[in-house]
């Protein structure tokens, strides 16, 4: 009867921590959902009011009719999609050759790949801004979707562990059967690494999809803004509606949800069986 009683008084604690977990989570969320319906003297009231007294659900239509909120998300939609689709391809592939095939200097390569992970991202940005001078692709979409299809360390490292965790047979099997590595990769191997490849993807999608620095240095040009620097850049023109620039941060929140609920599956499978041999 004690041992039932501490169960039940630890789990009811865990409950109790993991609530008051998520609730600190959401309530961001949930302060700027109230704070988009609000008026602006209520958004700039002192001491702020948590909750408006009407609520503003034509702030939202607004946000469509200030700036080009529409082009803003064409362009970053663009950006993402071409990102996924590289990171994923490029990524398995050189993934399955570091797993899969023989060639020399492989270790030590893969050990290079390692290595620039501890690289930060600001270090580079400037010979990469070089390098897309030299080829008059400032002010375009191109560098920002163009690197990730050069695969990057994380997704390599990511389909390379996933790739060897697939036993031998299945490659055996497909030799006698006359595939050739690129078959086996493309046919037998890439339908098994469904939870990787979704993992990549939905890192890939939110992190492309909420880039800020890339852009910023990249595009000067009004109408090639992504969604999260063009939201920015209204700033001014939302001068006194500010309340507007909250509502636009959220509706750029809603294709990262979709694709995380439509992906769930396959990231938590991922994980779960991450540690089954």
């Amino acid at each position: 009867m004690k041992k039932k009683r501490k169960f039940f008084t630890a789990k009811t604690i865990g409950y109790i921590i993991i609530t008051i977990s998520a609730l600190i989570m959401v309530m961001p969320f949930i302060t700027a959902l109230f704070n988009s319906l609000k008026t602006y003297a209520e958004f700039t009231a002192v001491p702020p009011k948590w909750i408006p007294s009407v609520f503003q659900w034509s702030n939202y239509p607004e946000v469509f009719k200030l700036g080009n909120f529409i082009d803003y998300t064409i362009n970053s939609f663009i950006v993402t999609i071409l990102s996924v689709l590289g990171a994923v391809i490029s990524c398995s592939m050189v993934g399955y050759a570091f797993a899969r095939l023989t060639f020399p200097f492989k270790n030590m390569l893969f050990v290079m790949v390692l290595g620039t992970m501890m690289i930060p991202p600001i270090v580079v940005i400037i010979p990469h801004f070089m390098i897309f001078q030299q080829m008059n692709l400032l002010d375009t979409l191109t560098p920002l979707w163009l690197l990730e299809c050069l695969a990057q360390p994380f997704g390599i490292f990511l389909m390379r562990q996933t790739f060897l965790s697939i036993p031998k047979d299945y490659e055996e099997s497909s030799k006698l059967d006359g595939c050739n590595p690129f078959q086996t990769y493309w046919r037998i191997f890439m339908p098994m690494v469904k939870p990787s490849l979704a993992t990549v993807a939905i890192f890939t999608f939110m992190t492309k999809w909420n880039e800020i620095l890339a852009p910023s240095i990249y595009l000067t040009s009004n109408e090639k803004f992504t969604l999260p620097i063009g939201i920015l850049s209204l700033g001014g023109q939302w001068f006194g509606n500010e309340q507007y620039m909250v509502a636009a941060a959220l509706l750029s929140l809603i294709p990262i949800l979709i694709v995380f609920m439509f992906a769930e599956r396959y990231f938590v499978s991922n994980f779960t069986n991450s540690g089954i041999k």
